[in-house]
């Protein structure tokens, strides 16, 4: 880093440039490994909400689904001839909880039903949904995403079909959580 000194009228290394010569030895800080998660694939992603609104479609319902990924970020999203406008965003945030917390959604409605002291968990954030149809998706024992139906009547059919999308992609799959 040179600049122009009015004084000599002729190039000479700035002082920013010779401490950071003199300091970056010092302040260098040698690097770890960075950190390696799973990741869900987009194609797997895809194929998850497909298989689950194809589920539905063939149960007699008109669904949307989504995939969020581990951070709760939209990988895919899916809704079906004639569903419901407000099923884009249950969906969503159903995928988003069961991501965000690691659990299927039926069973933190399950928890929170059972449980007062914990109803504040449904405000903590605006994403959060705690209604059934939101699971994990659990590959090689690392939830890698989470996967959310909305627009069955019921949760327990929105989980039914949610559960296909994870058949479909070769998740771990999940017990009736609903109890229904």
């Amino acid at each position: 880093m040179w600049f122009w000194t009015r004084r000599f009228g002729e190039h000479r290394p700035g002082r920013a440039a010779w401490m950071a010569a003199v300091l970056a030895p010092a302040m260098s800080v040698p690097a770890g490994e960075l950190p390696t998660e799973p990741v869900l694939p987009l194609e797997l992603a895809n194929r998850a909400v497909l298989a689950a609104v194809r589920q539905c479609k063939e149960d007699g319902f008109r669904v949307s689904a989504a995939v969020v990924d581990a951070a709760g970020v939209l990988r895919a999203q899916a809704r079906a001839d004639g569903a419901g406008p407000h099923t884009i965003d249950s969906s969503r945030r159903k995928a988003y909880t069961s991501a965000s917390l690691r659990e299927p959604t039926a069973r933190l409605a399950g928890l929170i039903a059972g449980r007062p002291q914990i109803q504040a968990l449904r405000e903590m954030n605006e994403s959060i949904l705690i209604l059934g149809g939101g699971l994990p998706v659990r590959m090689d024992g690392s939830v890698v995403a989470g996967i959310g139906v909305g627009g069955a009547p019921g949760a327990h059919l929105d989980e039914s079909c949610a559960r296909a999308g994870l058949k479909a992609i070769g998740a771990d799959l999940y017990e009736n959580t609903s109890g229904e």
